[in-house]
């Protein structure tokens, strides 16, 4: 009995054009060059075909920590204030254990109160608080809340180098955690090539702020501490001036300011490089998020006639009068070159680096390189695929041309799936292409051994292929799904090559379930349609 296959032949060279479509897109001409051109566009290469740069950087996560305990050594310094409640020193007693703060000297009829201060809700969920002798408390930071700092602060890293990284306009780059190492980050920018450029703006640790100035200039740092007695109070700091940019002191000079900034780094919004139309000055425009500029609103409002100073790489760039209220935009103004006031700008817009970064690994790959890797890979995948097809012709006879066509068109969906969901294709993801050659076949090999034996046993042609599909298919959904769950792990667990192998290998298999079983099944049945009865199939 004859059926009818219309349905299902237009399914298959329906999911055929939506794959050629997924591959090509709309290509702007049907000439080599221009199909070329139309693949690219839609499967993007890898930093090892393409060339590019790699980097692996550690995170010093402690940096972080320190950052941490400092600002709260300055907000328990306050809250003490507030409360009138007398210390001699509150600092970090250990210079290789950033976690642990200490306060002496708080007077012993006040031990409740300041009992009450460090252990209440402020510092409770961050640190543990014990007493000891000579009226001191120790402040050491809990370990899951530092553990907890620790992956913020590669998170936030991460974020920041991908900010940084789109600034220098890379398409397509991977910037992850490198699971092989704590705190560690993998970089791959394919397509660059001057690595300095990518190292400096990625490693860039520079922070901009904007303080108070309490006093200067002076012409020594001496002079500067000597100007308060010789003990800076501990909410204000003595910093260098650096260039033409820091005023009227000029390079050189020191100034007193407030530690604390009025706006940093991450309260900027956006930066654009400029010039000044009156002095010919290169400028970076700024504008400040609502939150900052509310905040810098008040504090210029009140402290007009006075001196701010613009900070970055703790040295004073750039000292100005306050003239009027500023809310959430500016001008810096100085002496830039181009480099500097387009880097400048980048930063701001990017933000800072939670923590300073450390290299482990940094290496370029050339494009002639990534060129005869493609080339290597295309050349293996075709002459296996040619090598797969002569075999299921040789020794499969007819059934052979059915195998080579649902291999063809798991290669054809395969290639589809890439193009689809913006994948990028990496010399392992060629690997895993030719993986699935290989696991294509052999379903196919599983079916028709199973056929051959159910005609070895005197069934039909027609139950013999029935008999075929149906007991080879439970082989082939284990055989898949065993190896799908090994390519899960692989992608879980591994870094940018590894994942790509498992991407394509995935998308492979999946596939195949679709050709070897669906679509070698129905060429078969039109196979059958057109055959005599009693005549059997070449197989």
């Amino acid at each position: 009995m004859k059926k009818n296959l219309k349905k299902q032949i237009a399914l298959i060279f329906a999911v055929l054009l939506v794959c050629l479509y997924g591959i090509f897109g709309i290509p702007s001409g049907f000439t080599g060059p221009d199909l070329l051109q139309a693949i690219t566009k839609r499967i993007h290469l890898g930093l090892d075909l393409k060339g590019g740069a790699h980097l692996i950087l550690q995170v010093q996560v402690s940096d972080a920590v320190n950052d941490e305990t400092s600002n709260t050594i300055l907000d328990i310094e306050q809250q003490m204030k507030k409360a009138n409640l007398t210390y001699s020193q509150i600092y970090k007693p250990y210079p290789n254990k950033p976690d642990i703060i200490r306060v002496e000297g708080t007077a012993p009829a006040q031990a409740d109160a300041v009992s009450s201060l460090l252990n209440g809700n402020r510092y409770a969920n961050e640190y543990s608080v014990t007493q000891g002798s000579n009226n001191t408390w120790t402040l050491t930071m809990k370990p899951l809340y530092e553990s907890d700092l620790d992956q913020r602060t590669v998170r936030q890293a991460i974020s920041t180098i991908t900010d940084r990284v789109n600034s220098l306009g890379v398409t397509e780059p991977q910037i992850a955690p490198y699971g092989l190492g704590a705190n560690q980050i993998l970089v791959e920018l394919p397509g660059v090539s001057n690595l300095d450029q990518v190292k400096a703006m990625i490693k860039s640790t520079l922070r901009l702020e904007i303080h108070a100035v309490e006093g200067g200039p002076f012409p020594t740092e001496q002079a500067a501490l000597a100007s308060v007695g010789g003990s800076l109070p501990p909410d204000q700091e003595v910093l260098p001036s650096s260039g033409a940019l820091a005023g009227s002191g000029g390079n050189g000079s020191y100034y007193i300011l407030q530690r604390r900034a009025i706006v940093a780094g991450s309260d900027f919004r956006s930066a654009t490089p400029g010039t000044n139309p009156d002095t010919g000055q290169r400028d970076v425009n700024f504008t400040l998020t609502d939150a900052a500029g509310d905040k810098f609103w008040t504090f210029t409002s009140a402290h007009v006639g006075k001196n701010m100073a613009v900070v970055m790489g703790n040295t004073v760039r750039e000292v100005a009068v306050i003239k009027e209220p500023i809310r959430d935009s500016g001008v810096i103004e100085g002496s830039f070159t181009p480099d500097e006031v387009m880097a400048l700008s980048k930063l701001l817009r990017s933000g800072s680096l939670p923590a300073s970064l450390h290299y482990i690994e940094a290496s370029t790959v050339g494009a002639t390189l990534g060129a005869d890797s493609i080339r290597a890979g295309v050349t293996a995948a075709i002459v296996g695929m040619v090598l797969v097809w002569l075999f299921m012709l040789i020794y499969y006879r007819g059934s052979g041309v059915n195998a080579d066509l649902a291999l063809l068109l798991n290669l054809v969906i395969l290639l589809a799936f890439m193009g689809f969901s913006k994948a990028t294709l990496t010399l392992p993801g060629i690997a895993g292409v030719i993986l699935t050659i290989g696991m294509g076949v052999d379903s196919n090999v599983l079916i028709f051994e199973r056929i051959r034996e159910e005609i070895r046993a005197g069934k039909a042609a027609v139950a013999a292929v029935d008999q075929g599909f149906a007991h080879a298919w439970t082989t082939i959904l284990d055989t898949h799904v065993t190896t799908i769950v090994s390519a899960a792990i692989l992608f879980i667990f591994g870094t940018g090559p590894v994942r790509g192998f498992a991407t394509t290998l995935t998308f492979g298999l999946t596939a195949n379930l679709f050709t070897s079983v669906y679509v070698s099944r129905i060429i078969f049945e039109a196979h059958l349609n057109r055959l005599k009865p009693g005549q059997m199939v070449s197989i």
